[in-house]
């Protein structure tokens, strides 16, 4: 008889927005369906959003359910992909940061990964939790009153983290086990002289040489889009002064 998938029957909101880096949604989103669960992609619009390697525009996703649309009940976990635009737009989401919110309350297992945390500082649970995340937000995550680890991996109750792409091997193996878990999923006590990581001296080589190797840029539907919104607005500015000067 053939062996039951481990997350059979689980299911997992993926919850993104454009310029998530593609491989720490896709690899992820891969294992769980892998592993028998089904995952939704949860995101602030309907249609396709777009992903991103690193600086470059990725291929795209269809989004299953708006954050208006998915229910934090109907869901056994919660997957939150890093990227620098990505969880940028999700933070500014009062509906994003609310639906966070609930995972947590519930304790039902978060797995978190590279700039994934800036969601969590964003709906204020990041205090006197322990996690990793890409090294450049390190400030954010401490400030916000969390332990900031330099690991491949993080545990900390309900919580999973990683720092970035290179992790994904840990993170998606220890993301597996997190899954699988009964909920609710109680925080294990910190140690009481937990401290955070010290900063990095410097970026990761990877993303400081990226974008030497861009190619020139060509004329795109976002540039000329915030070329009129530019214009529109020196322009609205400068009918503001006209009419001040005739008054």
């Amino acid at each position: 008889m053939k062996e039951r998938k481990r997350l059979a029957g689980k299911r997992i909101a993926a919850l993104v927005a454009d310029g998530f880096e593609q491989i720490e949604l896709t690899v992820p989103m891969r294992a769980l369906r892998a592993a028998g669960a089904k995952v939704d992609v949860v995101s602030l619009r309907h249609g396709k959003i777009r992903g991103m390697n690193l600086h470059e525009p990725g291929s795209r996703v269809r989004v299953d359910r708006t954050l208006g649309e998915a229910d934090p009940t109907e869901y056994d976990g919660l997957l939150v992909p890093g990227g620098f635009i990505n969880p940028d737009l999700l933070r500014q989401s009062e509906e994003a940061r609310q639906f966070v919110r609930a995972f947590d309350v519930a304790r039902k297992p978060i797995a978190t990964i590279c700039h994934g945390p800036w969601v969590l500082a964003s709906a204020e649970l990041v205090s006197g939790r322990q996690l990793a995340s890409w090294p450049g937000i390190r400030d954010d995550i401490v400030h916000a009153g969390g332990v900031w680890r330099d690991e491949e991996v993080v545990r900390d109750g309900n919580w999973l983290s990683s720092r970035g792409p290179q992790d994904l091997p840990a993170f998606v193996r220890e993301m597996l086990d997190l899954f699988t878990e009964t909920t609710p999923i109680h925080a294990a006590a910190s140690p009481l002289a937990a401290q955070s990581s010290p900063a990095r001296t410097s970026p990761p080589l990877a993303a400081l040489s990226a974008t030497a190797f861009l190619p020139a840029p060509a004329p795109s539907t976002a540039r000329r889009l915030l070329s009129g919104v530019a214009t529109l607005a020196v322009g609205g500015l400068a009918v503001a002064a006209l009419r001040r000067a005739l008054a």
